[in-house]
């Protein structure tokens, strides 16, 4: 992990020829190794002397049940005694518990079926008796100390010997033997949604993977996909008798887009516990099973059999990688008070989660051979390598250096004028800064190259909308924002419209900003629960606090000059971690190119009509419009065109940022790429606990030199902090602008508003780390989409209130607020039917405020100021009014 942290002291003339003349990867290496990952304990092993193969399993209650599964009671097989089924159930009420038998049993004796916990029930399905294999499903719960059968719809077959797994609310089935005479097995995949209600759940047979049949297969559900690995197949063999053929194909079937082929397993194998547990966002583990190298049938009659492979097996559903983990240990510690125990990994049994840990119950150690015990997995977290105490220091220096920042431009804060518009004193580039690292931030460095890494670059060309949108906003929003005489954007709306109009947007604004705040906050601080292995709540609460106290002593000159110092820091972190990736990997951006392409990762666009998925047109049209939320009728931005001299300079920072997008977005959505062809290089360095989101500081912290690496970290949360101290200051401006000092009859002290601000700053920005502390507990899976739903639920309407009253004459105050709710209840409307991407949603606030006013102010009452001076169609028609009380400003 250290080696990219030396070569990149000599990238330079490195770099010219990473990209042309290194020569592509060497294929066909040995499978690397990822170190320990799980830690393998006993729990209290059930109450039958020999234990189970196939037995059904799951959580309900809170507690472990387990039932049915075939032994062999009167002796080994190899002796001749007969295998003998089970309807029994068993409950484990904590993995600290004693087990107890239960009064009720299963349908009848069943093993060797698929058993899966679903929302504190336990499904199982299928299975057989020795004698036939069975169609029938039903769920158990445990209810009132007693287990409730509740039937399921019957498979469209019988089938025993086959995998599932759950997706969502979703079964998926696979494979199997019909019956026990069986000379083939099936090729069958069928589904069932457990989410509908009772009396329309049915089966659905689906598209079948474009493999061989098998049986005894893993499953495994990740990433939104099921996951269909290895198993065996049956051939003719001598006498009649169906010799087994171990497998080692793998596919991947995502609901929408079908089956695909992905890498082979290392080697054959079968009868692995499954489903294959999931692991952090992106991993499957595959412990043990039978890779028929030891089915010797002449070691199993003489019990010789030298059990089952102890490899743990871990696979990376997005750059499609297997690596070995330690293998599974051949001695465990039992519960307290117990000795280690010598055993072998189990087969033909379940997997599932409960306390945190995998359990892995009973099973068959070798042919014909049970065990009581019941196993459990810890997962182990990933080393803190690379994160030294030079990196600690820069880190603590940078955060540190903000808050002295703070404390230094304190003293420039005598009035509102300052701590909400700086005096009017930024510079245009220094604004223009402001607003790149307001909107893009933390977002953009970890978002987007998480995101790229998972998927493509479709999202690309909506990306660069920015730049199509400047010109609207600067020649068409930005006159009325710096020629009225405005310290918010809202009070626009009550020259144009009505007071009530004015606190309609800024209250959509405030709660806007809230769900904001919250995501930008949270982001980050996955970054340094990484690094450090600090609690995600502490690291919201740390930096939270860093940000209210440099932002309620600076004000709005301490929230720009942060962005400005964290926007060179992001970028230059994003640029050296380009040039540790090319230095890297052997054959540089001409192997990135080239595996990336043949993957798929540089697809750009989808031209379809669906407007339900990431289509070309949507993604361009969704964006361009969401432009409109950010730039015109959000405070954090617009705020940023008031703290320059004028208008001219106030352009000149629009312009900046735009121009900034397009090298700035190229490159994060290229390091997004050249992540995934590292990771696909190197699969042993992935973190196998870690979120989708985490890849780019985990990358950072192992890969980047000593102290750069704390810089660039302390950079990232510094732009979280730069969003939420913008989110902070701006409501704060408009709490006391449009609230306080709109309502108050007795004016204040420029000294006492100044303290009222402050105090507001600091409620807001407690309200702001809340809020990313409840998300912390929800466990959102990507920022970026999160991120762009809340503007567009929240802004759309927001954005709709300023088209209405620039591009429109006619529409008047009455008219404007029930296009405002027309578009909340649309937007409702629009999500919950699922039949719209969240891309859409912003441009359909707009459009759908805008046309419901128009029409609504036919009809409605008019009455309000006149519109003159403050539409479009009046900017060269001399000034335009300006609110009651205020001077002119100078333009």
């Amino acid at each position: 992990m250290k080696e990219g942290k030396k070569r990149v002291l000599f990238f330079v003339p490195a770099l010219f020829f990473s990209f042309f003349f290194l020569p592509s990867s060497a294929a066909g290496r040995d499978l690397p190794s990822t170190g320990k990952v799980l830690a393998f304990s006993l729990l209290p092993r059930i109450p039958d002397p020999l234990g189970f193969a196939g037995p059904f399993a799951g959580v309900t209650g809170g507690a472990l049940l387990l039932g049915g599964g075939a032994n062999f009671p009167q002796g080994p097989p190899w002796e001749g005694k007969p295998k003998v089924w089970y309807d029994t159930l068993f409950l484990l009420p904590s993995p600290q518990g004693k087990w107890r038998k239960l009064e009720e049993k299963l349908p009848g004796p069943l093993a060797y079926g698929v058993s899966l916990t679903w929302r504190g029930k336990v499904v199982c399905l299928g299975g057989g008796d020795g004698n036939k294999n069975y169609a029938r499903a039903f769920l158990l719960s445990l209810e009132g100390g007693k287990v409730r059968l509740q039937p399921l719809p019957p498979m469209p077959g019988p089938a025993a010997f086959f995998c599932g797994a759950l997706l969502g609310d979703r079964v998926f089935v696979a494979g199997g033997l019909a019956s026990p005479e069986a000379s083939r097995p099936l090729r069958t995949f069928w589904s069932l949604d457990l989410g509908f209600p009772e009396g329309k759940r049915k089966w659905i047979e689906l598209p079948l993977w474009p493999g061989p049949p098998r049986f005894l297969a893993a499953a495994g559900a990740q990433d939104g996909s099921f996951f269909l690995f290895g198993g065996c197949d049956l051939a003719p063999g001598g006498k009649g008798v169906p010799v087994r053929r171990y497998l080692k194909d793998a596919y991947r079937y995502t609901p929408g887009k079908g089956w695909k082929r992905i890498s082979d397993l290392p080697h054959p194998l079968a009868a692995s516990p499954t489903p294959a547990p999931a692991l952090g966002s992106s991993h499957l583990v595959l412990v043990g099973g039978d890779d028929g190298s030891r089915s010797s049938l002449g070691l199993t009659l003489q019990n010789r059999h030298p059990g089952f492979t102890r490899d743990v097996l871990l696979y990376h559903t997005v750059t499609d990688t297997w690596v070995k983990a330690d293998p599974f240990p051949g001695e465990i510690q039992g519960p307290p008070s117990s000795r280690p125990a010598k055993t072998f990994p189990p087969v033909t049994t379940t997997a599932l989660w409960w306390e945190g840990r995998i359990v892995i119950p009973n099973g068959e150690i070798r042919p014909g051979v049970r065990t009581p015990r019941i196993f459990a997995a810890l997962p182990v977290p990933g080393g803190k390598a690379g994160f030294g105490i030079l990196d600690y220091l820069v880190f603590l220096g940078y955060m540190g250096g903000l808050v002295w920042m703070g404390v230094y431009l304190s003293r420039r804060e005598k009035s509102t004028d300052d701590f909400f518009l700086a005096g009017r004193r930024i510079p245009w580039w220094a604004a223009g800064l402001s607003i790149f690292g307001t909107q893009l931030s933390a977002i953009t460095f970890m978002a987007i190259p998480a995101l790229v890494f998972r998927t493509d670059w479709v999202y690309f060309p909506g990306a660069l909308m920015i730049i199509a949108a400047a010109p609207v906003i600067i020649y068409v929003y930005l006159p009325f924002f710096r020629r009225l005489n405005v310290t918010t954007a809202y009070e626009y709306l009550e020259l144009r419209f009505s007071p009530a109009v004015r606190l309609t947007g800024s209250g959509a604004y405030l709660l806007f900003q809230l769900g904001r705040m919250g995501i930008v906050l949270y982001l980050p601080s996955l970054a340094l629960a990484t690094v450090t292995g600090m609690d995600v709540t502490l690291c919201i609460v740390f930096m939270g606090g860093l940000a209210i106290l440099y932002t309620v002593l600076g004000g709005i000159e301490a929230v720009v000059w942060t962005d400005v110092l964290q926007v060179i820091v992001l970028l230059g972190g994003a640029l050296l971690c380009m040039v540790v990736i090319l230095l890297d990997i052997p054959g540089g951006a001409g192997e990135i190119f080239s595996l990336g392409s043949g993957a798929g990762k540089f697809h750009m666009a989808d031209f379809t009509w669906d407007m339900a998925t990431t289509a070309f047109w949507v993604v361009i049209l969704g964006r361009f419009l969401e432009q409109f939320v950010s730039y015109s009728a959000d405070q954090t931005v617009v705020q940023r065109y008031l703290t320059t001299k004028d208008e001219k300079r106030a352009a000149r920072s629009i312009w900046t940022n735009a121009a900034l997008s397009f090298p700035a977005l190229l490159l994060f959505f290229f390091l997004g790429t050249a992540l995934w062809v590292f990771f696909k290089e190197r699969p042993e360095l992935l973190n196998p606990l870690g979120r989708a989101d985490d890849i780019l500081p985990h990358f950072i912290v192992h890969m980047l030199p000593t102290g750069i690496a704390g810089l660039v970290i302390a950079g990232l949360f510094a732009a979280s902090m730069s969003s939420l101290d913008s989110s902070m200051n701006s409501m704060s401006t408009v709490l006391v602008t449009d609230w306080i000092r709109r309502f108050e009859k007795k004016k204040r002290s420029e000294k006492d508003y100044l303290l009222v601000a402050r105090l507001i700053t600091l409620l807001v920005g407690v309200l702001g780390t809340g809020s990313a502390l409840v998300m912390a507990f929800s466990g959102s899976t990507s920022m970026w989409d999160s991120y762009t739903r809340v503007i567009g639920l929240f802004g759309g309407g927001l954005a709709g209130l300023f088209a209405a009253g620039i591009f429109s004459r006619r529409i008047s105050a009455a008219g404007v607020l029930a296009g405002f709710a027309a578009s909340a209840l649309v937007l409702y409307l629009v999500r919950s039917s699922g039949k719209v991407h969240f891309l859409l949603f912003a441009g359909t606030g707009i459009v759908t405020c805008f046309a419901a006013a128009f029409l609504a102010s036919l009809v409605l009452p008019r009455g309000g100021p006149s519109p003159e001076g403050l539409t479009v169609y009046d900017l060269g028609a001399g000034s335009p009014p300006t609110p009651a009380g205020k001077g002119p400003r100078p333009s």
